[in-house]
């Protein structure tokens, strides 16, 4: 069992999660600047997590059911970031804030090692992805999250893959193709 499964069933094993919110497609978990430490699973559907610059919309993240998601600045940091989490479909979610979590968390040492093996797993997969877009073609970068997250491509709108990919949609849409 995976870290992140590992603590999901321990999440809901202790009853710790605090609420839960069925959210519509295009609606926003979470706003620009605004702080949010909460920490989210995904029952069913699908988010993103991104910015808006002078340039446009920028896709950062991208999850889907059993997955947790949290706009992880605000949550470490506990202060306002410019990160929106929007639901792509009807989403459900589980929350908990993170002085709970973190006091769940710390009460026993297998949930640390699960933490923090969650996120050393989160900072590799962010540099590999910020590496891929500093040097990879667009059909490297194609070839490489199709490898990693087939389901991804079931799950989320292909509009949001390419702006993850840092590409318009024709030429994600021509890729698929070839």
């Amino acid at each position: 069992m995976d870290a992140q499964a590992f603590l999901f069933n321990e999440l809901n094993t202790h009853h710790v999660w605090e609420g839960e919110r069925v959210l519509k497609r295009g609606e926003e978990l979470k706003s620009a600047r605004s702080i949010d430490t909460r920490l989210y699973f995904i029952e069913y559907g699908a988010l993103r997590i991104y910015f808006h610059d002078p340039e446009g919309e920028h896709t950062m993240r991208l999850r889907y059911s059993d997955n947790l998601i949290a706009a992880l600045d605000s949550f470490i940091s506990e202060k306002p970031t410019d990160l929106i989490i929007e639901a792509l479909k009807e989403t459900k979610v589980k929350y908990v804030e993170k002085k709970r979590y973190m006091e769940f968390v710390n009460s026993s040492v297998e949930r640390v090692s699960a933490w923090t093996e969650s996120l050393t797993h989160l900072i590799f997969q962010q540099l590999e992805r910020e590496r891929d877009i500093l040097t990879q073609s667009p059909v490297q970068r194609y070839l490489r999250v199709l490898e990693r997250s087939p389901q991804l491509f079931q799950e989320i709108p292909h509009k949001y893959i390419a702006s993850y990919l840092r590409m318009t949609p024709e030429t994600l849409s021509r890729l698929k193709k070839s």
